[in-house]
């Protein structure tokens, strides 16, 4: 009687991620961590020192300026999303009519100690992308909008002045934090509207380190429990998949 091993599934290296993608995302990680960083300076600036109204406006000034480069970025990203390649398309990177039907297969496979191979991100990958990149425009368009009521910056900048210079005042006159010129009753009631985006803006930042933080657990989990060189594939844009990938 005789008995044979099975035959090791072929490992075979696939093009995924191509360059504008690739680009987007570590440009990004940087841009993020960099404006995370002079926000964070900003809301202790007093604790650290810098207590003059011209340091006030440095910060602020660094930040948005930081922030173009940012807005950018995800614009590129966003277009890039419908004419890239498959992988980099939105179509293929966020959930769909039939994610339900394929989470749930891809839950089944891993009870069953299977180890499903994704060419782009699996089932529950998707759902993280599109929280992250939703989470990346409210932050964008939150702070462009405080951009132009704080320091009277484009896009909004002029708009605001306009809106607030009182009668016989000059709107490009007005200054960052000066109420010479100001309509008090206009500056009142956009008041609220700025507070809500700078607090949304604020908190959607927290929410996103905090997807951060799990996006990397679930990439560490994944690249040694399950599909090795997803990792390394955000810098070679190639994966190495072992078997049939699950969405060739």
């Amino acid at each position: 009687m005789s008995s044979s091993n099975p035959t090791p599934l072929e490992m075979k290296s696939y093009t995924v991620w191509d360059k504008p993608t690739r680009l987007f995302h570590w440009i990004n990680v940087i841009l993020v961590l960099t404006l995370t960083l002079v926000g964070g300076i900003m809301m202790y600036r007093t604790e650290l020192g810098i207590t003059e109204l011209s340091g006030k406006i440095g910060l602020k000034t660094l930040h948005v300026c930081i922030g173009y480069g940012f807005a950018l970025n995800l614009v590129v990203r966003i277009v890039w999303g419908f004419v890239g390649n498959k992988y980099a398309r939105f179509s293929h990177m966020f959930p769909n009519a039939n994610s339900k039907s394929e989470l749930l297969a891809y839950q089944a496979e891993l009870v069953a100690g299977k180890s499903p191979q994704y060419l782009g991100h699996n089932p529950k990958g998707k759902f993280a992308v599109l929280a992250i990149m939703l989470l990346l425009v409210v932050i964008m368009l939150t702070g462009l909008f405080r951009a132009g009521t704080d320091i009277y910056y484009p896009p909004l900048g002029s708009t605001i002045q306009s809106y607030l210079a009182d009668t016989n005042t000059e709107p490009a006159s007005l200054k960052p934090y000066d109420e010479t010129g100001v309509n008090a009753e206009k500056a009142s009631a956009i008041k609220p509207i700025k507070g809500l985006a700078g607090k949304i803006h604020v908190y959607g930042v927290y929410l996103l380190l905090l997807l951060i933080l799990l996006h990397l657990f679930a990439v560490i989990y994944t690249e040694v429990k399950r599909q090795p060189g997803i990792i390394s594939a955000m810098f070679s844009g190639k994966k190495m998949i072992q078997g049939q990938p699950k969405d060739d």
